[in-house]
């Protein structure tokens, strides 16, 4: 059993807006606007990497938490833009704070990466000797974000959450997934590579994204996954206080409140300021919510995410703090 007792997040200074955009790709803020949304989004500054935008996130979740860098056992980082993969961002971010007394491990799940990691907390807090975990989701998408294409660049932001975890009654349930088959449908490359016998150098490549294909994966997969993991948690959908999805596209949202007969109202939606920040989305959303005070201690909560692999996630919990 697992619970969490402190959210926090980060979003850089620098404020992109779809006018902004305008002078880099023929779109229009009409046109972002109705297809997705967002109105504008943060872009990291040069000194602003995935390691230190999560690092920044979890002082303010371990604040809120009153937990110190002693006494967390484990830090999980969900990313698909490390800074490096060796050292690991989670191992950078113990580093920096000073937390000797925590294991570190990434994952990558794309837009689900956040919780994928919830899952794996629950895991490891039913370990004994694992007391808190620190888990986080840091992106900085612009790095690997392609600018000549209008119809993916308009999308993306940058920006870190994090939420510490303890033993004890919180999370009901979590289911992750995913479809391999579909990967060829949101993708984007890594290292750049020279071939030694051809000399061709190959990547870092951009993001490529089949945007139909993942909308109709995205409003299939969201209503099913909220069902599925309220079934196994014990709960009701109709009892629902919050749904906190991956803000990807505004009309994916509303589609899966559709489908689900849900209102919108339920449904916390930060993408319009955002835009889509793949793992960090949801626990940006998250500390967003609990500052504002909309979350309630006995609220019923589920989160809901899909992305790149292609996969999907869901949490349903009661809100504790």
């Amino acid at each position: 059993m697992a619970r969490i007792i402190g959210t926090g997040s980060y979003l850089p200074n620098n404020v992109v807006t779809n006018k902004d955009l305008e002078t880099l790709v023929d779109t229009s803020d009409e046109w972002i606007k109705t297809r997705t949304g967002i109105s504008s989004r943060r872009y990291a500054g040069k000194d602003e990497n995935t390691g230190e935008m999560g690092l920044s996130a979890a002082k303010k979740a371990m604040a809120m938490a009153k937990v110190t860098k002693e006494e967390i056992s484990y830090i999980l980082v969900a990313t698909t833009t490390p800074e490096s993969l060796v050292p690991s961002t989670s191992a950078y971010i113990q580093g920096k704070l000073g937390a000797k007394n925590a294991a570190c491990l990434d994952l990558n799940a794309a837009c689900s990466g956040f919780i994928y990691g919830l899952q794996v907390a629950q895991g490891l807090l039913s370990l004994p000797g694992i007391e808190k975990i620190l888990l986080i989701g840091s992106e900085v998408l612009t790095k690997i974000t392609d600018f000549t294409d209008r119809s993916t660049c308009v999308l993306f932001g940058d920006g870190a959450g994090a939420v510490i975890l303890e033993k004890g009654q919180g999370i009901h349930s979590v289911i992750t997934g995913a479809d391999g088959t579909q990967g060829a449908c949101l993708h984007t490359g890594t290292f750049k590579v020279e071939n030694p016998m051809t000399k061709e150098v190959m990547g870092p490549q951009k993001i490529y994204m089949d945007g139909q294909e993942v909308y109709k994966f995205a409003v299939r997969i969201l209503p099913e996954a909220l069902r599925q993991v309220v079934a196994k948690g014990g709960g009701d959908l109709s009892t629902l206080t919050h749904v906190i999805p991956h803000q990807a596209n505004l009309r994916i949202i509303q589609g899966a409140a559709k489908k689900l007969d849900m209102p919108l109202e339920k449904f916390f939606v930060n993408i319009e300021q955002v835009g889509n920040t793949s793992a960090a989305s949801i626990a940006i959303a998250l500390d967003e919510a609990n500052r504002q005070g909309r979350l309630q201690k006995g609220d019923t909560l589920a989160m809901v995410g899909f992305g790149g692999g292609l996969t999907y996630g869901a949490c349903y919990m009661t809100w504790t703090l």
